[in-house]
């Protein structure tokens, strides 16, 4: 790492041309490939896709995606002849806009205006995928339909595209944990203005090269919508972490005295080391998600771990090459005239604290402990599943259309069941017809519309509107009672009846993640500890930051469940009615955030390692691991909870519960975690943290986070023994 880091100091110009070459040509081929992200949830082997099959084969099917422009007259009914003309007027220059391939008006199809006349929507079929339909498309829809909103009629529009298109907070959101994370840098730099510009410079280089290749990914492989957002969201985090941990040590260094080039050397042989470990624990986390076997999630992880590891890349090479181009002047003039003179550790506010943690070990991991159990109990509670447009903003026109059209037409019109039959005789119709009747007066459902019969004559399809709310748990159990009420098939039979539809899908995607997230926290874990044990030499160690670690998921899960579920933060985060947590958050966020946890495992531990290695001394070794490393731990978890923070107040619900639950967790992990209850069940457990048994010492290969030149002299050899007895200095 030394001769590495020394390379790219002396190596400056090539190392920051590479660089730039890479960023202006993925930049290019990002934008002249496009992106071709999919939002599928359907899940092959279940009911719902099973449902899908059948349609795609027998039905014609559409081929893209669908929104509705909702009607409210304001006075009278949508038949009044000043308004229906109007409406139609309008809806005839909507059809011949860019990018709608057909539009079916209220006037010309049954069922598409309310009993009392008042509320009706036209449908408009864009020719392409929400995802993909061009946002200037989707803006002259919107401005063309509005255009005949007055005092009269109400217009409102609802759908897929619609709600891509109102999304716009993302990008100021990105920009505010920009500057926040600029603000931080600047005092934990003591007020250095290049030395806080550098981490930003190269998570910023990093974050535009992965999103340009994720773009291309999405040709290649599924890549959801949201992947961008969260890979961009989660690099910004740990790039600006990872380059902190090695401008502070090279800082360290300058102040010490060291020359630039050394001083650089030393912060990579040290620091960089630890960002190397912890980057490439993060990646193992994130890539853990293939173990869902669920394309969609396999997207979200190529993607999150491509971006992690070309920020950690760019730590390790750009910033050196950065530091190169600075040299002294990464200080303040003031600091400066301070090289060589500073003063002791002991004298730190850190110290005392970390002296304070090792006399008051046992009374401290109580009261931390009560503290995460406090946060985690609304966990037990929690309820997964998909939001609706009920949980958009109360003035985004996606969650009005929403509530007219529930004003109209019933709350569950939005989230329609599709209730499919593969029938190839007689007896088949007169058997599905005689389900579907039985279906009609079962409670919870509004009305089923008459079947249809696709033009091979091979398949059935009945439209099924509940009472409820796509995301309420009555329409999941409606959902569950009809395919338990399914004919079993008779001998000689062909009928067989699937029950689809975006909200069924959605549950059996939740229903699939949540039978599978065990397996995934297994695999994650393990190879977690399997690092740790390596590394360490120790299995309390890992032991240890595996139970920490998914105190803090709890604590974050339970976090979202009392803002977004119990609805406690719907005023403050900007979102309609409360709702479940979107299915497939837990299994990322645990993979990001165990990840994000191990970081700050890596760094406190490795400093302790590193002493406990020189010393012996278990107690010592705590109090200066914590004491060193406290000041740029916390600096980076505040960077880290202010840049997840600003994503709450913008773009989609997924986003602003990622943010809400990542500032949780890393607030939790690194003020009360890492802060309190890490260093003081460390003294606890005493000489026990570095035990390994000597079996496993021999079988597990080295690799070492601290230099290889610790000071010779005094550096205590590592146990041999299977128990934790005395050491020799």
């Amino acid at each position: 790492m030394a001769r590495f880091a020394r390379w790219c100091f002396l190596h400056r110009r090539a190392v920051l041309a590479v660089w730039l070459i890479a960023l202006i040509g993925f930049l290019a081929v990002g934008r002249l490939s496009g992106s071709a992200y999919t939002d599928s949830e359907s899940l092959p082997g279940t009911d719902s896709n099973q449902a899908q099959t059948v349609l795609q084969s027998n039905f014609a099917t559409q081929s893209g995606d669908v929104d509705q422009i909702v009607l409210h007259a304001e006075h009278g009914t949508l038949r009044s002849p000043a308004i229906e003309t109007a409406v139609t007027n309008m809806l005839a220059k909507v059809s011949r806009l860019s990018h709608v391939r057909s539009l079916t008006s209220p006037y010309h199809s049954v069922g598409q205006i309310s009993p009392d006349g008042t509320i009706g929507f036209a449908t408009v079929t864009f020719d392409a995928l929400a995802a993909n339909v061009p946002t200037s498309a989707v803006t002259s829809v919107t401005s063309t339909a509005r255009s005949v909103d007055n005092s009269q009629v109400e217009v409102q529009l609802g759908g897929p595209a619609i709600e891509n298109n109102q999304q716009s907070g993302t990008s100021s959101s990105f920009l505010l944990g920009v500057v926040l994370a600029l603000v931080v840098l600047f005092f934990a730099f003591r007020r250095s203005i290049l030395g806080a510009v550098l981490p930003l410079i190269t998570a910023l280089a990093a974050i535009g090269i992965a999103s340009s290749i994720i773009d291309v990914l999405s040709h290649h492989m599924a890549v959801p919508s949201y992947a961008p957002e969260v890979a961009t969201l989660v690099a910004l985090g740990v790039g600006v972490d990872y380059s902190l941990f090695v401008v502070s040590r090279h800082r360290n260094g300058l102040l010490a005295g060291q020359a630039p080039e050394e001083a650089a050397v030393t912060a990579l042989n040290t620091s960089g080391r630890a960002v190397l470990l912890a980057g490439t624990t993060v990646c193992v986390a994130i890539l853990g998600l293939f173990a869902l076997q669920v394309s969609s999630e396999n997207g979200v992880a190529v993607s999150v771990a491509l971006a992690v590891a070309l920020t950690m890349a760019a730590s390790l090479t750009l910033l050196p090459a950065l530091l190169g181009f600075l040299g002294p002047k990464v200080l303040r003039r003031a600091e400066r005239e301070l090289i060589g003179t500073e003063g002791r550790q002991g004298s730190t506010g850190w110290y005392r604290w970390a002296q304070l943690v090792s006399r008051r070990a046992a009374i401290l991991s109580v009261f931390a402990l009560g503290a995460i159990v406090l946060l985690a109990l609304p966990f037990f509670s929690m309820r997964l599943g998909f939001p609706d447009a009920s949980t958009d903003p109360a003035t985004s026109t996606t969650q009005q259309a929403y509530q007219l059209l529930a004003k109209g037409f019933g709350p569950g019109f939005s989230g329609p069941l599709q209730v499919v039959g593969q029938v190839r005789t007689t007896s088949d119709h007169i058997r599905f017809d005689a389900f579907m009747n039985m279906v009609h007066d079962q409670p919870g459902v509004a009305r089923v519309l008459p079947p249809r019969l696709s033009p091979n004559g091979k398949a059935e399809i009945a439209i099924v509107y509940p009472t409820t709310r796509p995301q309420d748990t009555a329409t999941a159990n409606l959902v569950n009672w009809i395919r338990s009420e399914v004919p079993e098939t008779e001998a000689g039979a062909t009928m067989r009846i699937a029950v689809g539809g975006v909200t069924a899908a959605q549950q059996d995607f939740s229903q699939v993640l949540s039978a599978k997230m065990p397996l995934f926290i297994a695999v994650v874990v393990g190879l977690a500890f399997v690092l740790l044990a390596i590394v360490f030499r120790s299995l309390l160690i890992p032991l240890l930051a595996s139970v920490m670690n998914l105190l803090s998921f709890g604590a974050a899960l339970g976090v979202m469940t009392a803002a977004f579920q119990f609805g406690w933060g719907k005023s403050l985060l900007g979102f309609g009615q409360s709702g479940p947590i979107i299915s497939w958050l837990p299994v990322i966020m645990f993979a990001i955030l165990f990840g994000l946890s191990m970081d700050y495992q890596v760094f406190l531990v490795s400093r302790m390692h590193e002493e406990w290695r020189i010393t012996g001394d278990n107690e010592q070794a705590v109090i200066t691991g914590q004491a060193e490393t406290g000041r740029v731990i916390t600096a980076a978890a505040l960077i880290m909870i202010l840049v997840f923070a600003s994503f709450m107040f913008g773009g989609q619900l997924a986003i602003k519960q990622i943010g809400l639950g990542f500032s949780a967790a890393i607030f939790v992990d690194a003020f009360i975690i890492r802060t309190v209850l890490v260093p003081a069940l460390m003294h606890l457990l005493g000489r026990a943290n570095w035990w390994l048994p000597s079996w496993l010492n021999r079988t597990l290969p080295h690799l070492n986070v601290e230099p290889a030149d610790l000071p010779r002299s005094r550096l205590i050899p590592q146990p041999a023994a299977a128990t934790p007895t005395p050491m020799n200095g």
